[in-house]
């Protein structure tokens, strides 16, 4: 079988980390391409008119499932909610598990594309919200397709255990975890490395970044219930005013950040919702914060979120509110997730591995542009042994860059095509190359 040839560097590389030298064959992209054409586009096509929200992706995990069993690989659904599991064994070896994510997100899909989303669906909360594919989820679940067919056609290339996953409610931070206590490590084979990737509309397509550390920020969902005394809007001296607590609150969350965070560290607080008062005239009762919060650390992560809760309670008690009637702080036992972060050593055999299967130039590295969260994290955490490596492909010709919408916007869209062929290429490069056949 004809093979690709390496460059000097890339193999100098590959053998100065001691990875195998994949070269992966003129087949394997010829092959991914032939499988875009005949089906993947297809089902790209479906999951993008077809989003789902979060934990509520029944049609999403049903059409997984049936395209992963027709595969030949053991499937079970139902995992964590709408979770999906697809295994293949292939011999004696590591075992490797990649993830893709499912759920889409509450907006009106705006993109201008023919395919555009005009889905709705009934939210967790009751009320009926347009849904689209934001994040690139589509071009996920998509992906773990074509990785699962040319795994399963490449069994000569690999020994060991694939696991492939389709996990709800990333968006909500709370479908791995769910998946976890449904007993993902006890019920599957446990994996030895953990394999994820994300399209990103700010990374040209043909690229790929893959840190060597960490990828996203924890993230916590925080409600505060500031309370006060209503009365006439004329006469504030006869109440406690919680838009003024609020609003107090507010501005000194900043404090946490600015004077008690290091400025080389990763820290957010940021109020995302503010709601109280129903007229002009009336003082109210209660004004209701949501926020989020992002660190890159456990320690960081500690200090934001005690902070929150001693700068809601004492600057409600420096504006006279009643002891009875102090902010109540809520943080959600959901919308948690610790900071993903990248196994060194796994981390550089990828990078390895991509360079030696695609050519040095195919990686990118750029500083972190924010705060994003991802709860890849809860399979990867270091009391689990697995180790994780979360990558990056690019989403927008690189013309096209400087137009791109961002993620989680109702105009975002990315080109499928390079996303999804190089997304099932990385993940068939790294999973064979962490469990090689041997003989």
């Amino acid at each position: 079988m004809k093979r690709a040839i390496l460059t000097t560097a890339a193999l100098a590389l590959a053998l100065a980390a001691g990875t195998p030298v994949l070269a992966q064959d003129a087949g394997l992209k010829a092959a991914v391409k032939a499988d875009y054409d005949a089906n993947l586009a297809t089902l790209f096509d479906w999951f993008h008119r077809n989003p789902e929200l979060s934990g509520q992706e029944v049609q999403t995990s049903a059409r997984l499932a049936r395209e992963l069993t027709a595969l030949g690989y053991q499937v079970t659904t139902g995992v964590g909610g709408t979770g999906v599991v697809a295994v293949l064994k292939n011999g004696d070896g590591p075992t490797v598990m990649i993830r893709a994510d499912m759920d889409g997100l509450p907006l009106q899909e705006r993109s201008g594309l023919a395919n555009a989303s005009t889905a709705r669906q009934l939210d967790a909360d009751g009320v009926e919200k347009p849904v689209m594919h934001a994040c690139g989820h589509d071009v996920h679940i998509t992906a773990l397709v074509g990785t699962a067919r040319q795994m399963a056609a490449r069994k000569a290339n690999w020994s060991g255990a694939l696991v492939l996953i389709g996990q709800p409610a990333e968006e909500r931070i709370f479908g791995a975890r769910a998946m976890m206590e449904d007993g993902l490590y006890s019920r599957f084979p446990k994996p030895d490395y953990a394999l994820a990737f994300h399209v990103s509309a700010d990374t040209p397509t043909g690229k790929i970044e893959a840190p060597l550390d960490i990828t996203s920020s924890s993230s916590d969902s925080v409600d505060i219930a500031v309370r006060g005394v209503g009365t006439h809007g004329a006469y504030p001296h006869l109440g406690v005013d919680p838009v003024l607590v609020a609003s107090q609150i507010v501005v000194s969350l900043q404090t946490l950040r600015s004077r008690e965070v290091s400025p080389l560290e990763g820290a957010v607080v940021t109020v995302g919702s503010i709601h109280g008062g129903i007229k002009h005239n009336i003082i109210p009762e209660q004004v209701d914060l949501q926020l989020t919060v992002r660190a890159d650390s456990p320690e960081v992560r500690t200090t934001l979120l005690d902070g929150i809760d001693r700068v809601a309670r004492n600057t409600a008690l420096a504006l006279n509110v009643p002891e009875d009637r102090l902010p109540v702080v809520t943080r959600s036992a959901t919308e948690t997730t610790p900071a993903t972060i990248n196994d060194r050593e796994t981390a550089q055999r990828v990078r390895d591995i991509f360079a030696a299967t695609f050519g040095p130039d195919v990686l990118r590295d750029t500083p972190r542009g924010g705060m994003g969260a991802e709860d890849f994290a809860y399979f990867v955490q270091p009391e689990t042994g697995v180790k994780g490596v979360y990558f990056s492909v690019g989403g927008t010709p690189e013309a096209e860059l400087e137009q791109a919408a961002g993620h989680h916007s109702p105009l975002f869209k990315i080109t499928p095509e390079p996303a999804v062929t190089l997304g099932v290429e990385a993940s068939v490069a790294a999973a064979e190359g962490l469990m090689p056949r041997t003989n």
